[in-house]
C-alpha cells in the first residue's frame, strides 16, 4: 500500500518544489532543479497510481468526471501547513500525478530578487502589467508577492482569478477576493471571470494565466476601463511577450491591437531561475518599462524583436533591465558562473555580455576607490 503522507512529509523536509508520481519508477522529488528519488520507497505500480488518484480526487464526482472526459485534472490540496497544486494526466490509461508544493508563508518581496521598479509600478492607477517566464520560473511566487505588497500598502479591491488558488491571502489594507477557475468552481474560464470583474467594482485584477485570445481581449478591455490588470504569460523574454500578444489576433486585426497594447501596456517582467553557486535558486529578471520609444516600436507595421531588446538595453535610466545586464550583475556578484550566464543568451550576444561584465567591474572599482578617497584612506 502506497504511503502518500510519507512521500509528502519527505518532500517538505527536503524542501522540494515538486513531486513526480509515475508508474514504473520510484517517486521523484525536484529539489533546486535536480530530480532525486524519495528515500525508502518502491517502484510505483498501476495499483499505486489508482490509490494516489483516489487520494487526491477523494470521491469528488465533478473532479472524477473532468478527468475521465478530458484525461487531465488540475486541483488544489492542503497537507499540513502547505498547499499542493495537483496535476493529474494519463499515460496508457494510467494516471500520472505531479504535485507543486506551495508554502503558505510567502517569501518577502525584498528576498525574491525582483527589481524595485516592479514594486513601484504597482501604484499605477490603470494599465496592463505582465509577469512572464517558462514553467517553474517563479511567476506565481512573484505575482503573489506583488499582491501581498499591494495588500500591505494600498487601499484597493483586488480580484484574483487562479487555477488553482495557491496562496491564500488575508485582507489587510486592501480587500482581496480570490476565485478559482474551472468546471464546478467559481468561474468556468479565465475570460468569463475577467468579463464579470467589470461588475465587481475591483481596482486591480490579477489573471493567473493569459492563454488565449478571449482572455487577452477581456484583459485589454478591463485595462481600458480604468483598472490595473496584472497577468502572466508563458513566454521567455519581454520582446517575445509582445510578439505573443499580437499573434493572438488575426493579421487584419493586428495593427489595431498594436495601438491598444502600446497605450495600455506599462511593464513586462520576464524571469528565469538558475541554480546559484551556493545551490540556492537565483532569479534572473528582464524588465521592460514601456516608454515612448518602446511604444513606438510596438506600433510599427513590422515588430522587431531585436529592436525591442536594444531599447531595453539602452533604457536603464527609466528602470528597464536587460537580460544581459542581469546576468552580468549576478556573475560579478559571484552568484552564478560565467558558463551559466553564457548559456542563457545567443552566441552573437556573448561579446556584449563580456563587455558588460568588464564595464560593471570597472564601475565598481572606481566606486570603491572614490569611497576610500572620501574616507581619507
Amino acid at each position: 500500500m502506497i504511503d502518500i503522507d510519507k512521500i509528502l512529509n519527505q518532500a517538505i523536509e527536503r524542501d522540494a518544489s515538486d513531486v513526480h508520481l509515475i508508474c514504473g519508477i520510484k517517486p521523484i522529488l525536484r529539489i533546486r532543479r535536480d530530480l532525486l528519488e524519495v528515500e525508502g520507497t518502491e517502484i510505483l505500480t498501476e495499483e499505486d497510481m489508482i490509490d494516489i488518484y483516489d487520494y487526491f480526487v477523494r470521491g469528488n464526482l465533478d473532479k472524477d468526471k473532468i478527468y475521465k472526459e478530458t484525461k487531465k485534472l488540475d486541483a488544489s490540496h492542503e497537507f499540513g501547513n502547505i498547499r499542493l497544486r495537483v496535476n493529474i494526466s494519463s499515460v496508457d490509461e494510467v494516471p500520472v500525478v505531479v504535485l507543486r508544493l506551495v508554502k503558505n508563508e510567502l517569501p518577502k518581496y525584498e528576498d525574491l530578487g525582483v527589481p524595485d521598479i516592479v514594486r513601484r509600478m504597482m501604484s499605477q492607477p490603470q494599465g496592463l502589467v505582465l509577469v512572464t517566464g517558462k514553467t517553474n520560473s517563479g511567476k506565481t511566487t512573484t505575482l503573489n508577492a506583488l499582491i501581498n505588497q499591494i495588500n500591505e500598502n494600498q487601499n484597493k479591491k483586488i480580484l484574483t482569478l487562479e487555477n488553482p488558488v495557491e496562496y491564500k491571502h488575508k485582507c489587510k489594507k486592501s480587500i482581496i477576493v480570490q476565485k478559482e477557475i474551472g468546471v464546478g468552481r467559481d468561474c468556468l474560464t479565465y475570460s468569463s471571470g475577467v468579463k464579470n470583474c467589470l461588475r465587481e467594482d475591483c481596482d486591480i485584477l490579477i489573471i493567473g494565466e493569459i492563454r488565449d485570445k478571449e482572455t487577452m481581449e477581456a484583459a485589454i478591455e478591463t485595462a481600458e476601463a480604468g483598472h490595473l490588470v496584472i497577468g502572466t504569460l508563458h513566454t521567455k523574454s519581454c520582446a517575445e511577450t509582445i510578439d505573443r500578444m499580437i499573434n493572438f489576433y488575426d493579421v487584419r486585426d493586428q495593427q489595431t491591437i498594436k495601438y491598444l497594447i502600446a497605450s495600455l501596456l506599462k511593464l513586462v517582467v520576464s524571469q528565469r531561475l538558475l541554480k546559484g553557486k551556493d545551490n540556492s535558486l537565483v532569479l534572473v529578471p528582464e524588465v521592460m518599462v514601456v516608454d515612448n520609444i518602446v511604444a513606438g516600436m510596438i506600433r510599427k507595421d513590422k515588430l522587431s524583436v531585436s529592436e525591442i531588446e536594444d531599447a531595453i538595453q539602452s533604457s536603464s535610466e527609466k528602470g528597464s533591465i536587460s537580460l544581459i545586464n542581469s546576468l552580468a550583475e549576478l556573475f560579478t556578484d559571484d552568484k552564478i558562473t560565467l558558463d551559466q550566464a553564457k548559456s542563457q543568451i545567443e552566441e552573437k550576444n556573448i561579446e556584449v555580455l563580456n563587455r558588460t561584465i568588464m564595464q560593471l567591474k570597472i564601475k565598481r572599482d572606481n566606486l570603491a576607490k572614490a569611497q576610500m578617497n572620501s574616507m581619507g584612506m
